[in-house]
């Protein structure tokens, strides 16, 4: 047999376009930590905007795939073995990856140059990028190598993010907390894949998908330790509880875009993994995977909304702490239509769900952690109290907080936010979850509890003397973008649902 054919089948061809977000994106990083070693320290802020422009230029690109699925680096010939698959899942995600990571780092030009002696501007927009290009490469991973490789270039530089500022004892704490348990996470997910490929022979999902329940008998067991342990590693991801310990910590130690950037872009990544491992890789293992969220799903939700409720007013840090627990008490209700399609019959519209729910979280928490940042420019130790008469101030900011805080609890005239929950809802009673759309009931009503309190301190007399907030250009475009965005969505929520659940693989 010659050697030629053989090596011609495992060439492997490229679709730059395909690829072209992510890369970009990669390319940038590189390009600003080059122009850090030669430009004045007068001129560094110059390295924000152009990290600002190239996420937005790598968003851009997506329009370019919107008219269907190009598949590259494939092998064999088969269009269905291939490692980098832009459907329209991949899209959906990447859109709201890299729209993410723009808007976190509209936040950080402010942020940086509030707090440029403890901060680097190269390193930070470098490793901001980087872990962008591995978030947006994540959906499109199409085999379980490059899934994880694309997770750890995704988390990688978040912990240096998290860890940033020079002589800040509660910065490396939080760092040091997110390190551990999301290498943790990254060695049980490599023994669970490499458990799954000694059972199956292959790291391409489909071809996963369809080896495993005709893995050999001897190898069966080592198929489900294999699930189950990959499982548990993307279950860290998500911040599931109980994997969620890190969460208060990292988001109150980081500095707040990048706490509002993991919020979002860290979740994006952690759920669209759990996706694919769950939907595309292992679908025989549906009556495993499919309790085991369920049970995930209620307990997330219960302990977050729980934690949220119980944050006091007066405590340094309540605000973005409340918002931490918060985020957790959302992970649970992403979970939801994941644990679903374990139970439907039309997987694909039930993931729907968790992206349109995605598509509205991000929006809003986004929106949220820009006021938060705006408040905290004045009020270092942001806590909740600090919030109180911010309308007789700032009348538009609190406006848009309160918009964005009645999103979140799915109150009008937040109707994007009930709009996402009730779509959630649907799809674990379609499902025949009813038990588990029961907790989510309670759990909503717990949340609007403490997010009504927050929001009404908003209008209520002011305490002293009024502090008054400017509102830095960066910071004006990050509020509008998510106040427009929002607004858009609740005039016309059908169109997130009906754009995020259209033939997603």
């Amino acid at each position: 047999m010659s050697a030629q054919p053989v090596a011609e089948s495992l060439v492997q061809s490229v679709d730059w376009l395909a690829v072209a977000p992510p890369t970009l994106a990669a390319a940038v990083g590189l390009v600003v930590l080059v122009a850090d070693l030669f430009l004045p320290e007068a001129r560094k802020a110059v390295l924000g905007w152009i990290s600002v422009v190239g996420l937005a230029v790598a968003a851009l690109m997506l329009l370019p795939l919107l008219n269907g699925g190009r598949r590259t680096f494939c092998v064999d010939g088969t269009a269905r073995a291939c490692s980098y698959v832009a459907d329209h899942f991949t899209l959906v995600i990447q859109f709201l990856v890299l729209g993410g990571a723009l808007l976190a780092a509209l936040l950080s030009v402010t942020n940086i140059k509030d707090d440029e002696r403890r901060v680097p501007p190269g390193e930070f927009w470098f490793l901001l990028l980087s872990s962008a290009a591995g978030a947006a490469l994540l959906p499109a991973s199409r085999d379980l190598a490059t899934l994880i490789v694309a997770l750890e270039v995704a988390s990688l530089p978040a912990f240096a993010l998290v860890g940033i500022r020079h002589g800040d004892k509660r910065s490396s704490e939080a760092a040091l907390k997110f390190f551990l348990s999301s290498v943790t996470a990254t060695a049980v997910s490599l023994m669970g894949i490499s458990f799954v490929y000694a059972a199956t022979g292959t790291l391409y999902l489909t071809q996963v998908a369809q080896r495993l329940p005709h893995a050999d008998g001897q190898l069966h067991t080592l198929a489900q330790a294999g699930v189950v342990l990959t499982l548990i590693g993307f279950a860290f991801k998500t911040a599931a509880v109980p994997f969620h310990f890190w969460v208060p910590d990292t988001y109150v130690g980081a500095p707040l875009p990048v706490a509002a950037y993991l919020s979002v872009v860290g979740k994006a990544v952690g759920f669209s993994g759990l996706i694919l491992v769950t939907v595309v890789a292992f679908p025989s293992y549906a009556d495993v995977w499919g309790p085991a969220l369920a049970a995930l799903a209620a307990l997330t939700m219960t302990v977050g909304n729980v934690g949220a409720l119980r944050q006091q007013a007066t405590r340094a840090y309540s605000a973005v702490r409340l918002l931490a627990w918060s985020s957790v008490g959302q992970a649970g209700y992403l979970l939801v239509p994941i644990a679903a399609a374990g139970y439907a019959k039309d997987p694909q519209k039930a993931i729907g769900s968790t992206v349109a729910y995605a598509l509205m979280y991000a929006a809003v928490n986004l929106g949220a952690f820009a006021v938060a940042a705006l408040v905290g420019r004045s009020r270092a130790l942001n806590r909740i109290s600090d919030y109180r008469g911010l309308y007789a101030t700032n009348p538009l900011t609190a406006l848009l907080l309160a918009f964005f805080l009645l999103c979140l609890a799915g109150l009008p005239p937040g109707v994007i936010g009930l709009f996402a929950k009730v779509t959630v809802f649907s799809a674990a009673v379609d499902a025949g979850l009813g038990w588990l759309a029961v907790v989510m009931a309670v759990n909503v009503v717990i949340a609007l509890f403490y997010y009504l309190q927050w929001t009404a301190l908003l209008f209520r007399a002011p305490e002293g003397e009024p502090a008054r907030h400017r509102v830095p250009a960066p910071l004006t475009a990050a509020l509008a973008l998510t106040g427009v965005l929002g607004v858009a969505l609740s005039g016309a929520p059908q169109l997130v649902l009906r754009f995020a659940a259209t033939g997603l693989f």
